[in-house]
């Protein structure tokens, strides 16, 4: 499952360079995760990284974009082997 961040983000810019896939961006008011590359970390670390590193508790699951363990294995592959093209 894809992550989210909630409108009770302060723009603190701690998650963005948090994130190894480069899924965080700031958007017109707060941060946003983009869906598409959000991995929850998998392939990277044990635990989401701007969870670790967020310091007012404004990022969770996204129920709109739901995805199995497998499914996010399967994402980072995908990323990682397109980055590897590149």
């Amino acid at each position: 499952m894809s992550l989210k961040i909630l409108d009770t983000c302060v723009n603190c810019d701690v998650c963005e360079p948090a994130c190894p896939n480069k899924a965080i961006s700031l958007g017109e008011e707060y941060y946003v995760i983009d869906p598409a590359l959000c991995t929850e970390c998998i392939g990277h670390h044990d635990e989401p990284q701007c969870v670790v590193v967020c310091p007012v508790e404004c990022i969770e699951k996204d129920p709109q974009h739901a995805e199995t363990q497998e499914q996010l294995e399967l994402k980072y592959q995908h990323l990682m082997s397109k980055e590897n093209q590149a």
